[in-house]
């Protein structure tokens, strides 16, 4: 079983060690670090990643609309409340 269901909504998010996975429709983001140390752990946590990364190739290969590039999207930025 994957840590998230890819592209299927915007509400996941999943931590793996000190890594971050937020999913969305459009984007799957990672961020901070793991640590695939040469143990049972470390084993542990690379299964994991392989799995999350064949679940989204497959999600993106079964895609028969794929476009060739999603923009980033489009920040708008907001008065300081603070000033």
């Amino acid at each position: 079983m994957s840590l998230i269901s890819p592209f299927q909504n915007d509400v996941e998010v999943a931590t793996l060690d000190d890594l971050t996975i937020e999913n969305t429709q459009v984007r799957i983001a990672f961020y901070g670090r793991i640590g695939l140390t040469r143990d049972k752990k470390g084993l542990d946590y690379a299964r994991e990643l392989r799995d999350l990364f064949n679940e989204v190739v497959r999600t993106l290969e079964s895609d028969k609309d794929l476009p060739e590039e999603v923009p980033d999207p489009v920040l708008e930025e907001a008065p300081n409340p603070f000033l």
